[in-house]
């Protein structure tokens, strides 16, 4: 049987970032999908995995906030299919891309197309930030480039990029389940030029080629602390582009940014959320 526990989290404060980083820590516990909303989230995990004392793992979380809980029993049903009606919709990025699921049947025909299977947790390209990302994909020359997807979650935009015609593509995951859900929809794309990579930051010292484009969607803290990771595989004239906080943020990041030599290009904002792209011009 596919019964799952459901868990209902209220936070408080609440916000994007908060729901975001305590649905990263019931992952790891064991938690499969979640949905967001204005006072938490709900949180899904197989009744076979599920005790009380799991939700333990929210006292280490690392910022103040009141949390409470509680939890319900969920007869197993057809997942996809109620997923599909009521909560992972096709998303359309300016007309040339689509996102859709195997189990999706109307969605509209674009330039890509790129099937994903998700686990909720991983992201479906609806969160603003992955949408501006897509976006700078779709406008990027990205034709014999050598790229890496720092965080490549699902595989959206690592995906996307060997589809534009980018001669090699590196995606690096730290999240094992994340990692495997990339790996299945690489198959399902029938993408031949990504190579996928368990790890985090440091696996990139282990690359043989330069990115001509690095990509991380991941988050402000994140980002500013392996910086110099993601510029050691970049030289002069190397584009990044990096999204996953806030537009409030920005001046942290190229403040970061330019200690190794990459200057501004443009910001581009979504509901608050930013996407930066950069340039390097020295070393």
């Amino acid at each position: 049987m596919n019964d799952y526990i459901e868990v209902r989290v209220d936070c408080s404060p609440c916000s994007e970032t908060i729901t975001d980083v305590v649905a990263a820590f019931l992952a790891d516990a064991g938690f499969e999908s979640f949905l967001p909303d204005e006072k938490g989230l709900l949180a899904y995990i197989p009744q076979k995995l599920y005790s009380e004392n799991i939700m333990d793992c929210l006292s280490e979380l690392p910022f103040e906030c009141a949390i409470r809980w509680s939890s319900a029993f969920v007869e197993g049903k057809d997942w996809n299919s109620e997923w599909e009606q009521n909560y992972f919709q096709p998303i359309v990025v300016e007309d040339k891309c689509v996102i859709h699921s195997t189990f999706h049947t109307d969605y509209p025909k674009c330039e890509y197309d790129i099937v994903i299977d998700p686990k909720m947790a991983f992201g479906t390209g609806h969160h603003a930030t992955t949408y501006l990302m897509v976006s700078r994909l779709l406008s990027a020359s990205l034709s014999g480039k050598k790229v890496v997807d720092m965080g490549t979650g699902t595989g959206i935009l690592a995906m996307l990029s060997a589809m534009s015609g980018a001669e090699k593509v590196v995606g690096i995951e730290i999240d094992e389940a994340a990692y495997v859900n990339a790996l299945e929809n690489r198959e399902l794309n029938h993408i031949g030029n990504l190579q996928l990579i368990h790890g985090d930051a440091t696996v990139l010292s282990t690359l043989t080629d330069n990115a001509d484009v690095f990509l991380a969607n991941i988050n402000r803290n994140v980002i500013i602390n392996d910086f110099d990771a993601y510029a050691s595989v970049q030289g002069v004239g190397g584009l990044m582009f990096l999204s996953g906080f806030y537009e409030s943020d920005v001046p942290m990041i190229l403040e970061r940014a330019a200690l190794s030599g990459y200057h501004i290009v443009d910001t581009i904002v979504r509901q608050d959320w930013a996407c930066v792209a950069l340039v390097r011009k020295n070393i």
